[in-house]
């Protein structure tokens, strides 16, 4: 290793730093890149978020879509074909939110409602936070019992 074949190391020289306004011998004075008059010429000056130069921005070319309401409820929902998963998972013929929690099918603070969708073999209490009229009859047809949670 010699002297003469020594280099920096990857990615640590950089390019040519532009001096701007430092006169028109550089090549850089005058204007110093910022092209003739106009807000962005001068010293200050700070584009607003979403400006595209005048022309109409997306954020306003683009249709609003939809309303959320503020007082929207939202439920973790579990289908009737899950209660038996859940009923086995915990060991249990009573199901409550806490066995939804534990069973990992919601999380802490999730309102649950059960939904109809397939079917349900055994014999099962269920408390949840809401119910659909469809799973309410298919947990009574099987043997079942409900209760709505607050």
């Amino acid at each position: 290793m010699k002297l003469e074949n020594l280099t920096p190391a990857a990615g640590l020289v950089g390019g040519k730093v532009r001096r701007l306004g430092r006169g028109q011998g550089s090549g850089l004075g005058g204007t110093s890149t910022r092209g003739h008059k106009g807000a962005q010429a001068r010293s200050g000056y700070h584009r607003k978020k979403g400006f595209e130069g005048g022309q109409m921005p997306i954020q306003r070319r683009l249709p609003k879509f939809g309303f959320t309401s503020p007082n929207r409820v939202e439920y973790r929902g579990v289908n009737v074909s899950s209660l038996d998963v859940i009923a086995q998972k915990a060991n249990t013929n009573v199901i409550t939110i806490e066995t939804f929690i534990e069973t990992g099918f919601a999380k802490a603070g999730q309102l649950v409602k059960v939904l109809a969708n397939g079917e349900i073999t055994s014999k099962l209490e269920v408390s949840a936070n809401a119910f659909s009229a469809a799973a309410i009859a298919k947990i009574e047809a099987a043997g079942g019992k409900t209760t709505v949670v607050k």
